[in-house]
């Protein structure tokens, strides 16, 4: 019955949304107070019924009742308890179902939270936040429902893809709905701004924090992603370029740049029409990652789902949102004006640049990663765009952008001065052109982009510094510069952190990117591999067993210049339900870069085995450089401006305004 109950839970949150998603448009139309504020108590209905509907899910899996198709296609008994909680979403149901869990925890935060909103925007944000949600209630009743029982119940399940039993992956996915879902939030208010015709300081504040906590949840769930990859797959890499990875970064780029472009609307009143379709944009990259991933046009190990009916139904709500809301945006945009003016020199100039940079990588990334499905579909045949297109083109595409994000902040806004900044900057100018001769002579030379690559961070990294120095003005007065500094805005902090832990992940990217070191043989027991300087010693094989899988591990010693470094112990697992091996790469990480040792197949009869040997240089120092990035976003969400809103004139006693008692 507790199957029963959660899927009478999702029925009964279909019905909800439909209100929902209808009746508080009409009373905002129609400046009825009662309709609109329907808004709210269907808002925390809806996530209330999805709290109980994922939860009996989940209980399912828990107890292992095999009687539900979802539970018997993806869990096993023998599967550890936190695999059997990750398989909730680790499927294509039950993924869906975490969906539309988020999606109306963020319309019922909105709900609770959002007192400081207009009653009819607050009510058109929360319809429009509804519609989205029945558009994912019909899909997973009609196609994808995770409660299907079915009879007679099976002895025991068909396992969870052994690739998505770990730890990585457990955690993985939510981040990454949390990411993709909170886009829906900025896309919500961004339709009903446009229904208004109305987009103002007040909007872009009311809009940021909700754009800040999607793309720190996404940052977060892209980053566990390539951690997975990096030691899961035993490729040694962190990034492949896979078209699901891809997915996934498309929207990241569209919602960066949605944050850039929402400051210009808040502080100087111009780029309204842009940041509109921005925030249209990142959703919709998010509902296409959702196609991509559950239409069965791709292959891949994110892949959840291979059923064409399936694709149909996302791909038509996929024209519905997305097509709907740019004719809306085409129909209405028009009427936005914008006040503010400013020189192609000043902050707002660099803004726009980075709006413009990130927006054609995103292109580039969407085209990279359509362009072969849409030759396969006319007949032209099968091709695969990999690593090289990309690096060929994004990478050189996005340098002259992240040498301008020193420059930003340095300039006014409205009209910069180019000369003053650049003289502000020498130091980073210093820094940089060292740190590049020191890449060169350290490691004899290299390719250009990695020697770019290690000179671009540098100037990142020290021209933020630079800039907090010129805040808190730390070399004209000194003594003061302290107090200053702890009374900078959180924003301010976020910023900061945020542009630091991107000058990291470059530095990480370049390094592990440009002088990675790879060795692949086949080591019997006391055999010696050198690569980078550090020896590796296979020091042999031997079984063991799982909860549900079989292991054999390899141990490797690791030393340098005789004095021991490390011991690693590299496995490969064999699951018996799905006749499936994996590789559980070992990896001892310091500071200059990873040790990393893959055992694979046994080879001959004397003890020896397939091994891949490799040194990631700096690799470290992205997943750091990922957490800041994250805490600075963390921090900038929870400046008290935002929660407070957009200022509001002050009545005096006598009734006047403050400003007007002022005048």
């Amino acid at each position: 019955m507790i199957a029963e109950a959660g899927h009478f839970a999702l029925v009964l949150a279909l019905f909800v949304g439909i209100v929902q998603s209808t009746v508080p448009m009409v009373g905002a139309h129609r400046d009825n107070t009662i309709w609109m504020a329907m808004a709210k108590p269907a808002a925390m209905s809806q996530f209330a019924l999805i709290i109980f509907s994922f939860g009996a899910l989940t209980y399912s899996h828990v107890v292992s009742d095999f009687s539900v198709v979802n539970v018997y296609q993806n869990s096993h008994s023998l599967k550890p308890m936190l695999y059997k909680v990750s398989g909730v979403w680790g499927n294509h149901e039950g993924s869906l179902l975490l969906w539309v869990l988020i999606l109306t925890g963020f319309g019922s935060a909105v709900a609770m939270f959002g007192g400081n909103l207009p009653p009819s925007l607050k009510a058109r944000v929360l319809g429009v936040q509804a519609m989205v949600s029945v558009g994912f209630y019909l899909f997973m009743l009609l196609t994808s429902n995770p409660f299907e029982r079915m009879f007679p119940a099976a002895l025991d399940g068909q396992d969870m893809n052994p690739l998505l039993q770990d730890p990585g992956l457990a955690f993985h996915p939510p981040f990454l709905y949390l990411g993709y879902v909170g886009f829906s939030m900025a896309f919500s208010f961004a339709i009903a701004a446009l229904i208004e015709g109305r987009v103002d300081a007040a909007w872009a504040r009311w809009v940021r924090p909700w754009t800040l906590a999607a793309w720190s949840f996404l940052t977060i769930g892209i980053a566990l992603g390539s951690w997975w990859a990096y030691y899961e797959l035993g490729w040694g890499g962190w990034w492949f370029w896979d078209p699901v990875e891809n997915a996934s970064f498309m929207p990241w780029l569209a919602g960066t740049a949605l944050l850039h472009s929402a400051i210009v609307v808040e502080k100087r009143d111009t780029m309204k029409s842009w940041t509109i379709f921005l925030a249209i944009l990142a959703f919709s990259m998010s509902l296409l990652g959702t196609f991509l991933v559950r239409s069965g046009v791709l292959t891949s190990v994110h892949a959840f789902a291979t059923d064409p009916e399936r694709g149909v139904f996302i791909l038509l709500l996929l024209m519905i949102v997305i097509g709907g809301s740019l004719a809306l945006f085409a129909l209405r945009a028009p009427a936005l004006k914008s006040t503010g003016m400013f020189k192609p020199i000043s902050r707002e100039g660099g803004l726009l640049l980075n709006n413009l940079v990130m927006s054609t990588g995103c292109a580039v990334v969407l085209l990279g990663t359509l362009y072969p499905l849409f030759l396969d579909a006319v007949g032209g045949g099968k091709v695969s765009i990999g690593p090289p297109f990309f690096n060929a083109v994004f990478i050189p595409l996005m340098l002259p952008m992240l040498f301008a994000m020193g420059y930003g902040p340095m300039l006014s806004w409205k009209r910069g001065d180019l000369a003053g900044a650049s003289k502000r900057l020498i130091v980073a100018f210093i820094a940089t052109g060292i740190a590049a001769a020191a890449t060169v002579a350290i490691a004899d030379g290299g390719p250009f982009f990695g020697i770019i690559g290690m000179a671009i961070a540098v100037w990142m990294g020290v021209s933020v510094l630079v800039e907090m120095a010129e805040r808190i003005r730390l070399f004209k007065a000194p003594g003061k510069a302290f107090a200053r500094l702890m009374h900078q805005p959180r924003a301010t902090w976020g910023m900061t952190l945020a542009h630091l832990g991107m000058a990291m992940a470059i530095a990480g990217m370049a390094g592990a990117g440009g002088w990675k070191a790879e060795s692949i043989q086949v080591m019997k027991p006391g055999e010696t591999v050198t690569v980078s300087g550090y020896d590796f010693t296979f020091e042999g094989a031997k079984s063991g067993r799982g909860p549900n899988y079989t292991i054999i591990q390899g141990d490797f010693q690791v030393t340098r210049d005789g004095e021991p470094v490390a011991m690693l112990h590299a496995e490969k697992r064999n699951y018996p339900v799905r006749q499936m091996p994996t590789t559980e790469a070992a990896i001892h990480t310091l500071m200059t870069g990873d040790l990393y040792a893959v055992i694979g197949d046994s080879e001959g009869n004397e003890g020896g085995f397939v091994t891949r040997i490799y040194f990631n240089p700096l690799v470290v120092w992205m997943w750091i450089g990922s957490l800041f990035m994250v805490v600075g976003g963390t921090i900038s969400v929870s400046d008290r401006r935002y929660r407070i809103g957009a200022p509001t004139a002050r009545q005096s006693k006598s009734g006047k305004s403050a400003e007007a008692a002022s005048a």
